[in-house]
């Protein structure tokens, strides 16, 4: 926007939401727990509640943290703080006191939403900040403003925010042992969105069964993508990701698509699956982490669903790849979305050519602006316009990406970021020991689990089940370690780095 424009921009996430509603009217669009609600309603609430945070004090460009279980209040509340021009910092219900305080910190939050049984942690974690407390189903007891006040607000307008403005702050974790802020703009998350809805519409699916965090990119990305909708979509809620409810919200709603993760899939399979009518269901877009063959071949077979693998991470607004009924092959994520390129590099830059591997790197609308008061590490990742994603992988002769492998040692536990470096920082502060090294292993369930070695101070002791006790006290409950080894000494390189490839071998 030009200075003095009082016009949203054109990828302003609050038009896109205002645009959809007058484009597909009034109807049963969100199904949670036993109750339909009505997009004409969640329209109406997000315009209130909008207002409401104004009344608050809630500006253009402050932050506000979303610390819920998937609920409408998610789908109103995105809404709602785009719409008083405000950022959207939503945080997984999974954090210990300590990992949400660093994110209500470095945020500089000045109000967060949550749901009663979260307002425990916030009360832990914000003790001696001055955020508003704003609960859901809330009285105002303890010095919280409940939800409904916000809603006795009258609408008022969309607040004029440009396409490059910071509309999501995500946070994820980093190797430092802190989790860094991503910062997603309005048309970072206009473009991704898009591309995931032109996904759906290859499918031909409208109706949805929503199972993943809205917290999450990937969930985000899901949100903003049925905003782009043509034909009037349809989701089926889950407060989390239940595998018999979910069966059963299949058969009574004829859901046809929804996004997994593949510890989802495999714990569908351990459900009598065969006694609900599943022959709705088209296709599930699968993310997150990697997907074993042998697990799809089984799911395809069992549930009778073409799944649709995609890639990407928090820095590309959740979408890079995506397949498609039309365009998919076994073993790879897919092609670029419309708004995506991608290439392959080698160590010192150079593009290399179809089926060599090298790291994966990414341009396009979805890219992040950068990581959160980190200039300097978001020029070591985003050189020349292309995020260099620190994954592995090829592209063959028809545009397809494989990814290889994880340069950046990310485990990936049931959907979930685990960084390595957060288990061992934990571990080092045990008495007993003197260092430690994690890393994920291959687990059917859970995709990857979380495993780590460590060494002993000379002359001390602890055993391996109070090491994974004092680590589970001191982390979410998906970063912590189920298996802990103690071993002589934890293996390093010639440079002194931990060996990975060492541990690896240590703990198969």
């Amino acid at each position: 926007m030009t200075a003095g424009d009082d016009r949203p921009g054109e990828h302003n996430l609050a038009l896109l939401a205002q645009r959809s509603f007058e484009r597909l009217g009034d109807y049963d669009s969100l199904h949670f727990e036993g109750t339909w609600h009505t997009s004409g309603q969640i329209h109406d609430r997000s315009t209130r509640v909008a207002e409401g945070l104004r009344a608050l004090g809630i500006e253009p460009g402050d932050r506000v943290v979303v610390l819920t279980m998937n609920t409408p209040e998610v789908f109103v509340s995105y809404r709602a703080i785009w719409r008083v021009g405000a950022v959207v910092t939503p945080v997984i219900f999974l954090q210990t006191p300590p990992e949400l305080r660093h994110i209500l910190e470095d945020s500089g939050a000045k109000a967060a939403i949550l749901t009663p049984e979260l307002l425990q942690l916030f009360r832990a974690a914000s003790e001696g900040l001055a955020i508003t407390a704003i609960v859901v189903d809330g009285d105002g007891a303890d010095a919280t403003t409940p939800y409904a006040r916000l809603e006795e607000a009258e609408p008022g307008p969309i607040a004029p925010r440009a396409d490059d403005d910071l509309a999501a702050l995500l946070y994820t974790g980093g190797t430092t042992g802190r989790a860094k802020g991503v910062m997603l703009s309005h048309r970072n998350l206009w473009e991704a969105g898009r591309g995931m809805d032109a996904v759906a519409r290859s499918t031909g699916s409208t109706r949805t069964l929503l199972a993943l965090p809205l917290s999450h990119a990937f969930g985000l990305n899901v949100l903003v993508a049925g905003l782009h909708a043509d034909e009037r979509p349809v989701s089926v809620m889950q407060r989390w990701f239940d595998a018999r409810g979910w069966l059963e919200l299949v058969q009574e709603h004829r859901v046809q698509s929804g996004p997994v993760v593949p510890s989802m899939m495999q714990m569908l399979l351990d459900q009598p699956y065969q006694d609900y009518d599943l022959s709705s269901l088209i296709s599930f877009g699968c993310g997150g982490a990697p997907l074993l063959l042998s697990l799809r071949e089984k799911v395809e077979k069992a549930l009778g669903v073409a799944i649709l693998e995609g890639y990407g991470c928090t820095e590309t607004s959740a979408i890079v790849t995506a397949s498609t009924l039309e365009e998919s092959r076994a073993g790879s994520v897919g092609k670029p979305a419309a708004h995506a390129e991608v290439r392959i590099t080698g160590p010192d830059g150079t593009v290399l050519p179809v089926g060599a591997e090298g790291e994966i790197c990414v341009r396009g609308g979805g890219v992040m602006l950068g990581y959160w008061h980190a200039p300097e590490l978001t020029v070591t990742v985003i050189r020349d316009g292309w995020l260099h994603t620190g994954d592995v992988g090829r592209l063959d002769e028809d545009g397809y990406l494989y990814v290889v492998d994880r340069v950046k040692d990310l485990i990936i536990r049931g959907g979930f970021n685990v960084y390595p470096r957060d288990v061992e920082d934990v571990l080092v502060e045990h008495p007993a020991v003197a260092s430690a090294a994690c890393v994920g292993r291959p687990d059917p369930e859970s995709g990857e689990e979380v495993v780590a070695v460590v060494q002993l101070h000379p002359g001390a002791s602890a055993r391996p089940e109070e090491l994974i006790a004092f680590a589970r006290e001191r982390m979410a409950r998906h970063k912590y370690p189920r298996e802990v080894r103690v071993v002589d000494a934890v293996p390093l390189t010639s440079v002194g780095k931990i060996n990975r490839k060492a541990v690896r071998d240590l703990i198969r």
